[in-house]
């Protein structure tokens, strides 16, 4: 774990719905002060997992404990949990100060402690200004922050965000990614944010899980996770990468592309038997693109179109063999142009080898 101890543990979760395993034994150490992604695509058992956390449904196996008592049990309101959904869920006819003030008056606090929690909420998020605003009179990011604010009014020991910038525009949402990791720190509470959005995964959390199919299929620091992930699930989804077909040489210290008249070294560590087939995962950005010359080592191709990417080109490449390849590189005065003949290499130690079917 990034942080010492253990706040929330997950132990051995399971979730059916008839005959439907949506969680498959999924266990999970969190510590008290970290950020934590919940990675995977769509139909991956995410949400179903952060509903099991909050209370909001009851695991088939397995328990949840919170600083070492047992929750498994507990309804939502009594397990001292804020959540953050996807829909902003503002009333639009009350108030800012009425919306955040909302969670307050249902559970009957006194108004002197509505009051102390409106004005410490406000004020970590930028609303006092804004209080006396309607949502409608508020921008997208506005009103992300009320939602937000309704979550920690009652200053939860763990908040939870399933997906709370899929609604907002890419420009708002990168901001957005700053601004709720801040409040993280800032608050020194866990945050379990729910996505199947690597670069809110990457951009905030301190740790990502990667879920597939129910299962726990990674867990790691969100720079080992993306530059040294441990499946060909992993590798495919964290990043963008292209695939490739290979066999290992007869010497075991080389790896032959199925399609393509190109081979390279086997890199350190890798363990596989002379013969194994295997696929290969490049990122786009660890391809190298060389101007093809008579004698040159690499994959036969031509670029067929560039895409400029603010400071990055990416460059659609077009093999010999007819395969579609994306070579990301900083953008430089002058871009190679299309129809030009290239060579693809990589280096060996930037590729992720996995056992065919693995």
């Amino acid at each position: 774990m990034s942080q010492s101890g253990s706040y929330i543990r997950i132990d051995n979760v399971s979730r059916r719905y008839g005959a439907v395993r949506a969680l498959d034994s999924v266990s999970l150490d969190i510590a008290k002060v970290e950020f934590i992604a919940i990675l995977g695509p769509s139909g991956s058992g995410k949400s179903t997992l952060l509903r099991l956390i909050s209370g909001l449904d009851r695991p088939t196996e397995g328990r949840i404990h919170f600083e070492g008592k047992d929750v498994t049990e507990l309804p939502p309101h009594k397990r001292g949990i804020g959540m953050v959904f996807q829909e902003f869920l503002l009333f639009p006819h009350r108030t800012v100060r009425e919306n955040l003030a909302f969670p307050l008056s249902m559970r009957k606090e006194p108004q002197a402690v509505i009051d102390e929690r409106l004005e410490w909420v406000a004020g970590v998020l930028s609303l006092t200004t804004l209080l006396d605003r309607y949502p409608s009179q508020l921008s997208g990011g506005q009103q992300q922050r009320v939602a937000l604010g309704r979550g920690l009014v009652a200053r939860p020991t763990l908040l939870l965000l399933d997906e709370p910038l899929a609604n907002l525009d890419r420009e708002l949402r990168q901001e957005m990614e700053i601004e709720i990791r801040r409040y993280q720190k800032q608050l020194g509470i866990p945050f379990i944010y729910v996505t199947h959005n690597q670069e809110e995964a990457l951009s905030m959390s301190d740790r990502i899980a990667v879920i597939n199919n129910g299962r726990l299929e990674a867990l790691g620091e969100r720079q080992a996770i993306y530059d040294h992930p441990e499946t060909p699930f992993v590798a495919r989804f964290v990043g963008k990468s292209s695939k490739f077909q290979g066999t290992i040489g007869p010497d075991g210290k080389t790896v032959r592309l199925a399609r393509h008249d190109f081979e390279f070294e086997l890199p350190a560590g890798k363990d596989f038997r002379a013969g194994d087939a295997v696929e290969i995962f490049v990122k786009n950005e660890r391809f190298d693109i060389s101007k093809k010359v008579d004698g040159g080592t690499g994959i036969p191709s031509r670029v067929v179109d560039v895409v400029l990417r603010g400071p990055f080109l990416e460059y659609v490449l077009e093999t010999d063999r007819g395969d579609t390849v994306i070579a990301v590189k900083p953008k430089r005065n002058d871009p190679l142009p299309n129809q030009e003949r290239v060579l693809l290499s990589w280096n060996p130690a930037d590729c992720h080898i996995f056992k065919a079917g693995s």
